[in-house]
């Protein structure tokens, strides 16, 4: 379990992944080495398990956001390897999550426009054989963007 200032550090990492050591040091009262090597602790931990890069998705041409609810026509490993499998090869699909409840998987996809989220949706995953139906929900509005966790 973190302390507060492996938490104050986590924050900060996750607020700005590029954060200097010596930025983190003055952040948490310590010198720049050993604020790197807190960090680098958290590292070989697995708390921080990489860093990334948030794109924006309006000036890569991607204007439409949907969560997929997936409902399976029947279930078995092989179904589910096999649609997992489907999934890896479309890159509009950026998450998947297995549920408990009605639907067996939620995606949340990005496509350039509807004709795209529509051709996903008929042409992908629909004619995939797993697949009883699916039911999508476009995305009007994220008036929280997606956040780090809490720390």
């Amino acid at each position: 379990m973190p302390d507060e200032s492996d938490s104050r550090l986590l924050a900060a990492v996750q607020a700005n992944a590029q954060i200097t050591a010596q930025e983190l040091g003055d952040l948490l009262n310590l010198s720049a080495s050993q604020a790197a090597r807190r960090r680098a602790r958290l590292e070989g931990d697995g708390l921080i398990s990489g860093y990334s890069a948030r794109l924006s998705p309006q000036k890569l041409g991607l204007t439409v956001q949907a969560f997929i609810q997936v409902h399976f026509a029947a279930h078995s490993p092989e179904a589910a390897r096999d649609f997992l499998r489907l999934i890896a090869t479309l890159p509009e699909v950026v998450a998947c999550w297995t549920l408990t409840g009605e639907a067996d998987y939620l995606l949340r996809v990005w496509c350039a426009d509807l004709p795209a989220l529509n051709h996903l949706i008929h042409h992908r995953l629909l004619p995939n054989p797993s697949v009883a139906r699916v039911q999508s929900q476009i995305v009007m509005d994220q008036p929280k963007p997606d956040a780090g966790l809490p720390v």
